[in-house]
């Protein structure tokens, strides 16, 4: 599938790194470093802007790596980008540690990753087909 980009930021587009990867890293386009404070939430632009197919979205997802070591991940996870929207890539960032982080432009900061997806049409009903699980929810079917 090919999708049109533009590239503002004076970084490469965007790129799987290996041949099995899912999601290709999105860098933080900045003029000059931010400090992101432990609780404190921020949006980072990336310098891109796509067009997408209709019945794609584009997922913006948190580095597990970044999640891991240091304690910063998306807060929407996973953020949704429209096949209809035109903007920059804005990734919201969280830090959820203890410790301020700075974000330094280049920086990878999370992965897009294609996706096709389904419009739905609503059917009213009056009764849901029973199944084993039924309506048992958080927590229901954990092992015994």
């Amino acid at each position: 599938m090919k999708i049109k980009i533009i590239n503002k930021s004076r970084h490469d587009l965007p790129h799987y790194e290996t041949i099995a990867s899912a999601g290709m890293d999105l860098r933080a386009s900045l003029t000059e470093s931010r400090i992101l404070k432990p609780l404190e939430r921020t949006i980072v632009g990336t310098g891109l802007f796509i067009e997408l197919p209709i019945g794609t979205e584009a997922q913006v997802r948190p580095r597990s790596g970044l999640a891991a070591k240091k304690g910063i991940t998306v807060l929407n996870a996973p953020g949704t980008i429209d096949a209809d929207y035109r903007g920059e890539i804005g990734v919201i960032l969280v830090n959820l540690s203890n410790e301020d982080f700075t974000i330094n432009n280049g920086e990878r900061i999370a992965q897009l990753v294609i996706a096709k997806h389904e419009r739905a049409e609503w059917e009213e009903a009056e009764l849901l087909s029973d199944t084993e699980r039924g309506d048992g929810g958080f927590g229901s079917t954990g092992t015994k």
